[in-house]
């Protein structure tokens, strides 16, 4: 039997605590320390947000992402950085899974996953903790498929946490992993920069009332490994049949790979 850490069956989910005053970073923090209280802040507006930022189209992409993992009929799954929740919930509507973990350093933001997967009804099959993605909780060899959507560009340490999945898949488990890129040609390229560096901040400001969230989305895409520059660091962090899939001229891409 697979044991979860903090997750025995009579072990309610941690209780909802009372809304939360926007914190301020630390001077000099850690990156993981900042990330963290920048998603504690933008919490109770994240899902708007992204909503509103991507005009609704992330919807589209997160079920042709989920659905790449049917074939293969996973019965547990960890989510990596599963923030508010919503992918878990679509995982566990679309492929029925015995059980999800969903895991993040923001209890700000797993404090509206849990709300939202209560009312879904769906308590008895998602279970959230607090977990770093560069040093699991887990055992080697525990989950039959692995799921990061948009939070991969968050890690401390990229390849450190894909090594991180590669131990606590199973053999022969899957990582699907989908991100926000920057769409390759002319002229969505063009287009898309002036989106991300002016109207992107400028929406996010608006709603989550945070300066820093929203002109850091937009570095923190830029830094990420595009498309073919993944696929060479997923192979080296041991897994095989690397494969992508542009959506939407490129604004973001799904990545699958099996252990």
């Amino acid at each position: 039997m697979i044991h979860y850490p903090e997750l025995d069956p009579i072990t309610p989910d941690p209780p909802k605590s009372k809304a939360r005053k926007p914190e301020a970073p630390k001077a000099g923090a850690p990156q993981r320390e900042l990330v963290e209280t920048m998603f504690n802040n933008i919490a109770p507006t994240y899902d708007r947000l992204n909503h509103t930022l991507s005009l609704g189209i992330d919807r589209r992409w997160r079920r042709k992402a989920i659905d790449a993992l049917k074939p293969f009929a996973p019965s547990t799954i960890l989510d990596i950085a599963t923030g508010t929740g919503d992918f878990a919930i679509l995982a566990a509507r679309r492929l029925d899974p015995d059980r999800i973990i969903g895991v993040d350093i923001s209890e700000g933001m797993m404090e509206v996953a849990r709300e939202k997967v209560a009312k879904e009804g769906l308590d008895n099959v998602i279970f959230f903790m607090k977990d770093d993605s560069t040093n699991l909780s887990f055992g080697k060899d525990t989950f039959d498929a692995i799921t990061v959507a948009y939070g991969a560009r968050n890690f401390d340490n990229l390849e450190r946490g894909l090594r991180e999945m590669q131990r606590v898949l199973i053999p022969g488990g899957h990582l699907m992993l989908v991100e926000l890129t920057t769409p390759p040609r002319f002229p969505m390229k063009q287009l898309f920069s002036i989106y991300a560096h002016v109207v992107m901040p400028f929406i996010g400001r608006l709603i989550s009332h945070d300066d820093s969230a929203y002109t850091y989305l937009p570095q923190s895409m830029e830094a990420f490994p595009q498309a073919e520059q993944l696929v060479p660091m997923l192979k080296r962090c041991g897994f095989s049949e690397v494969t992508f899939k542009r959506f939407t001229f490129g604004l973001s891409t799904m990545y699958l790979a099996t252990k």
